[in-house]
C-alpha cells in the first residue's frame, strides 16, 4: 500500500521543512526580541515603528508576504538576482518572508513576558545607574523569556505548519512534495494521512518538550 512512497524523497522534504523551520525560529526570535524592545524602549519614533510593523504584518496573510519576498524583492529590485541556484535562493527567501511573518507574534508574546515583570523591578535596577539596555538585557528579559516559554513554543508550532506556504515559490518541502504526489498518485487520503503524520512528529514532541521547559524555568511570584 505504501510502495508507491519510494518514488518520492518524502525525508528530504521534511528535512528541507526541519530546516526552514529553524531557520526561521532562530531569525524570528532575534527581530521579534528587538521588536519587543522598540515597543517597550522611551523613544517615540522607534515605539512607533515596532507598534506599525507589527500590526501591520500580523493582519497580513503570510502568502502575500511570500509572495512579496520572491515576486517584490527578487523579481522587481533584483535582491538575488545574480544567484545561478534557484533552489537555495528560493530556500533562503521563504525563509526571509517567515521570520517577517513570525517576529511579530514573538514580539507581542516576549511584550505579554515583559508586561509579567515587577516595575519595581526596574525601577531599582535604574536606581543603580543601569541604562535602558541594561535593565532590559539583565532584569527584564530574562525573566520575560522564562515567563512565556509555553507562548513561544506555540508561535514555533504555528511556525512549523505554515513552512507549507513556502511551497507558493517553489520550495521544495512537505507541502510541494504532497501537491506532486497527489498530482501523481491516485492515493489522495494516503496521501494526506502519511504528510500528516509527518507534521504530528515535528509539532507533537516540540510542544511536549517546550512545556516541560516551560513548567521547569517558570518565574515563581
Amino acid at each position: 500500500m505504501f510502495d508507491f512512497l519510494d518514488r518520492y524523497d518524502l525525508l528530504g522534504a521534511f528535512w528541507t521543512t526541519v530546516q526552514l523551520t529553524v531557520l526561521s525560529a532562530i531569525g524570528s526570535l532575534i527581530w521579534g526580541t528587538l521588536l519587543a524592545a522598540m515597543r517597550v524602549g522611551p523613544v517615540p519614533l522607534m515605539r512607533g515603528f515596532g507598534a506599525a510593523y507589527v500590526n501591520i504584518v500580523r493582519n497580513v496573510p503570510l502568502t502575500v508576504i511570500i509572495l512579496f519576498t520572491s515576486l517584490g524583492l527578487n523579481q522587481t529590485l533584483g535582491v538575488g538576482s545574480g544567484s545561478t541556484d534557484f533552489a537555495a535562493l528560493n530556500f533562503k527567501l521563504a525563509a526571509l518572508g517567515l521570520v517577517a511573518y513570525t517576529s511579530a507574534f514573538v514580539c507581542e508574546a516576549l511584550r505579554a513576558g515583559i508586561n509579567t515583570v515587577p516595575v519595581g523591578q526596574a525601577e531599582a535596577a535604574r536606581a543603580l545607574g543601569l541604562g535602558f539596555t541594561q535593565v532590559l538585557t539583565l532584569v527584564v528579559l530574562p525573566q520575560a523569556f522564562r515567563s512565556v516559554v509555553g507562548p513561544l513554543a506555540n508561535v514555533l508550532i504555528a511556525l512549523t505548519k505554515n513552512t507549507t506556504v513556502a511551497a507558493a515559490i517553489g520550495v521544495t518541502e512537505a507541502a510541494l512534495l504532497m501537491k506532486e504526489m497527489i498530482e501523481n498518485e491516485a492515493q489522495l487520503l494516503l496521501i494526506s494521512a502519511v504528510i500528516a503524520f509527518g507534521f504530528v512528529c515535528l509539532t507533537l514532541p516540540t510542544g511536549l518538550i517546550l512545556g516541560w521547559v516551560g513548567k521547569k524555568v517558570a518565574v515563581k511570584r
